[in-house]
């Protein structure tokens, strides 16, 4: 399965995170980015995957009118910690507070990936469990100030100096950390291209 088969489809990436972007270019699948702001509040009482199924979900639905052999890929990622979502953070103070409080302990990341063409609309999640070995507050307060996590669920990224110096282990999909279940997203592609030429 070469990239050119997409060649005649319009995927759209709805997504201004730089990661995710790399991620699918690194999957050697052409794409084009859009982003349409939705506001990104759920039901209270939805928990880990259900936050980020309706997040993705939602963040499809603001694209209505699809044309022909257009495939339009949402993705919501959050880190579930102690029955409780960890957003990204407010500002240094909360993302060291964060970090201590994830420093030790194993946590959940859940990511979501919707996609919706003119027929479907498909949802996946997946889910990789993350160890954090104990970190200093020294530690922390240089990756915050050095970092700037800032537009990070949990205030970190793996593929940086905090994943390097305090992540003990993972089960799971790396990638799904960083954003994209890499081989749920391009299995998913696959069928839905191979889906559309059989018609």
């Amino acid at each position: 399965m070469h990239h050119k088969e997409f060649d005649s489809y319009d995927v759209v990436l709805a997504s201004g995170s730089p990661r995710r972007q790399e991620l699918l270019s690194a999957m050697d699948i052409p794409h084009r980015v859009e982003v349409r702001k939705i506001n990104e509040v759920y039901p209270d009482h939805l928990k880990g995957h259900e936050i980020t199924n309706y997040l993705a979900q939602k963040k499809a639905e603001a694209f209505d009118e699809l044309k022909p052999n257009q495939i339009i890929i949402t993705s919501d990622t959050i880190v579930w910690f102690k029955n409780q979502p960890v957003e990204k953070p407010r500002n240094r103070e909360h993302a060291l507070q964060m970090l201590e409080s994830l420093s030790g302990h194993m946590h959940q990341v859940y990511t979501s990936v919707c996609f919706k063409t003119p027929e479907e609309t498909r949802l996946v999640y997946d889910c990789t469990k993350v160890w954090i070995n104990p970190t200093s507050k020294s530690e922390l307060e240089y990756y915050v100030d050095h970092y700037h996590p800032m537009d990070k669920a949990g205030s970190y990224g793996i593929q940086d100096f905090f994943g390097y110096i305090a992540v003990d282990r993972i089960e799971g999909c790396y990638y799904n950390v960083m954003g994209l279940p890499t081989r749920l997203v391009y299995q998913n592609l696959v069928s839905l291209v191979q889906g559309q030429t059989k018609d």
